[in-house]
């Protein structure tokens, strides 16, 4: 599978931009700023239908516009697939996969698999289990529809939970009937969340130690551990053991969305005993587990776009991811860097085709556009 073209209109900074890809390692080179990250965000767009770095999506308009449009034309499996997206202000938004409306924005996820590694993804180390959570959550989601639909049911009773725990302390009552109903909901999806995300866990976590060993070249010894409040007993139980407690502080204090993943190195935290670029080796290796797992899934490797990867790794870490993506493991590839030249001596001579695009202010700079041309053969 690969995205073949792509065209944007009032996205962010670009005002009006069309660009063809090769389906091998497209390379985008600017000076900070120029908008070669939006490149990467409207790609993700397209697949998860809506932004990486941006839960807004008015907010990703370009200054002074009332809309933006997004559209581009993937080869998956031999068939081509339009897809369209467009947000006018204060106005829900259109996604449309050859020229046909999506009922739910759900139904796409999985179709288009993408993976993007982000400076911003220093918070799965660095942030709250949410993040670990939502991280986890969209990788299996993109598997696994089922998953996706319990997720949505589980938290869409938790806030009811919520609200009547609330609701019960403003009005000094309980009702126990309307809480049963609550919690048989909760615990109905959070089972098979708890199954799902526990299974899920065994098989990345040696993934992403072996991929963790390839791209660092050293003997650390890394690791992830699935903390659950489901681990210490039965999920009905517990919650009904927490009703007290939740009266008082009028929210659900038990249940998957309180789930975390531990990262430790040499048993110890990644965020206290890891340097920054031991924690970037982690996160690289944390996302490139994410691709194979879905590479593994789907049978075909997702498209991988990679922002500004190369900053506080050392030569030889660099060297080793750029020799590793360019390999028969990976498809079509995306990657911005402010320096051109380090790009082609990574790329050059290596056995995927690549292109690099020099973008300055949303605007190509068109004598180079395509013009270092592909790697030797």
């Amino acid at each position: 599978m690969h995205l073949s073209h792509i065209s944007l209109l009032n996205f962010k900074n670009y005002r009006e931009l069309t660009l063809d890809f090769s389906p091998g390692i497209n390379c985008f080179t600017g000076h900070n700023g120029a908008g070669k990250t939006n490149l990467l965000d409207a790609i993700h767009y397209l697949s998860f239908c809506k932004s990486y770095f941006n839960s807004f999506d008015n907010q990703n308009i370009l200054q002074g516009e009332d809309l933006f449009v997004i559209q581009g034309i993937f080869d998956r499996n031999g068939q081509q697939e339009e897809i369209y997206c467009a947000q006018n202000r204060n106005e829900s938004k259109q996604f449309k996969r050859n020229k046909k409306n999506y009922n739910r924005l759900s139904e796409h996820i999985g179709l288009l698999p993408v993976v993007m590694i982000s400076p911003t993804d220093s918070e799965l180390v660095q942030e709250g289990s949410e993040t670990r959570r939502k991280f986890v959550d969209s990788i299996i989601s993109q598997a696994d529809k089922d998953y996706l639909t319990d997720l949505i049911d589980y938290n869409r009773a938790l806030l009811q939970r919520n609200a009547t725990l609330k609701s019960f302390f403003e009005n000094r009552n309980w009702d126990e009937t309307l809480m049963s109903v609550w919690d048989g909901q909760m615990v109905a999806k959070g089972r098979e969340i708890f199954k799902k995300r526990e299974s899920f866990t065994a098989i990345f976590t040696e993934l992403f130690c072996r991929i963790y060993a390839e791209i660092s070249g050293v003997r650390e010894s890394v690791g992830l551990q699935y903390s659950s409040q489901l681990l210490d007993g039965d999920f009905e139980e517990l919650l009904i053991k927490a009703r007290v407690k939740d009266q008082t502080v009028q929210y659900s204090t038990t249940g998957v969305h309180k789930d975390d993943w531990l990262f430790t190195k040499d048993n110890h935290p990644v965020k206290k005993f890891a340097s920054q670029g031991q924690q970037k080796s982690f996160i690289i290796a944390l996302k490139l587990a994410q691709f194979f797992f879905l590479k593994n899934h789907f049978n075909t490797p997702p498209i991988l776009l990679l922002d500004d990867m190369f900053d506080k790794l050392d030569e030889e870490r660099v060297t080793r991811l750029a020799g590793k993506i360019s390999g028969e493991d990976f498809g079509q590839v995306f990657i911005t860097d402010t320096d051109t030249v380090r790009l082609e001596e990574l790329f050059e001579n290596r056995e995927k085709d690549f292109v690099i695009i020099s973008i300055r202010d949303g605007a190509l700079q068109k004598h180079d556009y395509f013009q270092t041309g592909y790697a030797k053969k």
